[in-house]
């Protein structure tokens, strides 16, 4: 049985790094400056025998103004106490006991679910009266911790053990032999990520997906600072969503934090399988905007186009704008999917999941070799390559696909140095008409094929 544990405690006390520590990786950003941290994240994690499905959350901080970004923060960590088995309070050790500190305790007390008492940053024996101190907060006895060098973790185990329902039998994915059933890409959770400049509606895209409050949203810029990722369902298919930070232009980021979220952001776009491209729809495809879908297609992943704030937007000169910018500045994403959506009023988000699928199938299709030798005996017919250097004539024996995610060709010919690149272009547009392959990258090698008689003399 999976233990859930939320760690929470005030800002800069060590939450992401024990984090990182018990999912085994770098997941969540760790930086010197308090509150990085402001949307829960999860991950799996293991400890000796216990499997743990971990929660970060934002430090704890008295806001007197209902709408401060702090109240709000606040509002995901109560969430993700509740829904936890047990709480992990950290407190610094070094620093000592905080006001802050007693009143979360008082409100972890209140809330009636299990808690764990780390004294963090106990790494020598100075901190022995901070770690005394702590059993005023009502709590429990305290345990002496350092989540950078990973001192007490079994004294975590021991307090986390008694949590694990064991003997409660598990539902797993697997078939009768115990091995997993894979055999269709359909069945896995799909890798969904939601990327873009700042402040165009990612974090309100992803909660109304969700029909819930899960991303912390406002009308301040940059509120998401890390990438999330929340398992869904839609329709009987499993995705997992992946909220990001904006992306800006790459000479405006000198802040390390922001440097270090951008970081965060493009990992998570280039290890999904489908990108969301959200654009304002006052500002569609600006240059950062098409930075961004020319990165992901470079990476070999699927795109689709998400115009946001079309509720407020004037529809037809954004259309115009748009296709425009398509055509003369994205052309390697031909056929791109476009879908009109408003995040805050729910709209088109179903047109959104249907068009993210369609491309997710195509981004997986395997064409028989039958056809794609067919196709290209067509277009050596209606356009044979010209000729090579020294006037050599550029024989094209065949294709096969290599393989999907992206769709990868290779093409055997007689001199595959002298056939030129606007010849290949030809034939990958050709390809992506023909077969249906708009808004995935294509890559289409050329191969030299082998002399029957190289070796015979």
């Amino acid at each position: 049985m999976t233990v859930k544990l939320a760690i929470v405690g005030r800002p800069n006390v060590g939450k992401s790094t024990l984090f990182n520590r018990l999912a085994g990786r770098k997941i969540a950003i760790v930086h010197d400056k308090p509150g990085v941290t402001r949307d829960r994240r999860e991950a799996s994690a293991k400890l000796q025998d216990l499997d743990l499905k971990i929660v970060d959350t934002a430090g704890f901080e008295v806001a007197k103004d209902k709408a401060a970004i702090e109240k709000r923060m606040w509002e995901q960590t109560r969430r993700a106490i509740e829904e936890a088995d047990v709480s992990i309070f950290m407190f610094d050790a070094r620093s000592g006991l905080h006001p802050f500190d007693e009143e979360f305790a008082r409100l972890l007390r209140e809330s009636g679910k299990p808690v764990v008492l780390l004294a963090n940053k106990c790494e020598g024996k100075a901190q022995e009266d901070s770690i005394h101190e702590a059993y005023k907060l009502g709590l429990g006895e305290p345990i002496p911790f350092s989540a950078e060098h990973g001192l007490g973790l079994l004294d975590l185990y021991e307090a986390v053990k008694p949590y694990d329902k064991a003997d409660e039998p598990e539902k797993n994915d697997c078939t009768e032999d115990g091995t997993a059933d894979d055999e269709e890409y359909r069945r896995r959770p799909l890798q969904l990520a939601i990327v873009g400049r700042p402040n165009v509606g990612k974090s309100t895209l992803m909660n109304a997906l969700l029909q819930d409050e899960r991303m912390l949203t406002g009308p301040e810029a940059g509120i998401t600072r890390d990438a999330i990722t929340v398992s869904w369902e839609w329709k009987g298919r499993k995705v997992n969503l992946v909220d990001t930070a904006g992306l800006r232009k790459q000479a405006r980021v000198s802040d390390s934090l922001e440097k270090m979220s951008a970081a965060s952001t493009k990992h998570a776009a280039f290890m999904a399988q489908v990108v969301v491209l959200v654009l304002d729809a006052d500002a569609v495809l600006e240059k950062q905007d098409l930075t961004i879908a020319r990165q992901v297609l470079d990476e070999g992943r699927a795109l689709v186009i998400a115009v946001n704030k079309w509720d407020i937007a004037d529809r037809k000169s954004t259309l115009e704008q748009l296709n425009y910018k398509l055509r003369t500045s994205l052309a390697q994403a031909d056929g791109v999917p476009t879908v009109t959506i408003s995040a805050l009023k729910r709209e088109g988000l179903d047109k959104l999941m249907s068009a993210v699928f369609k491309v997710y199938d195509r981004w997986n299709l395997r064409i028989p070799t039958a056809p794609l030798n067919q196709w290209l005996a067509d277009m050596l017919e209606a356009c044979p390559p010209p000729l090579g250097k020294n006037n050599r004539r550029i024989k094209l024996r065949y294709i096969t696909q290599a393989k999907t995610r992206p769709p990868s060709f290779y093409l055997f010919s007689s001199n595959p140095e002298g056939l030129p690149d606007a010849y290949l272009r030809y034939l990958s547009n050709n390809l992506r008409q023909t077969f249906d392959l708009g808004g995935i990258p294509l890559r289409m090698t050329v191969r030299k094929t082998g002399n029957p008689y190289a070796d015979k003399k």
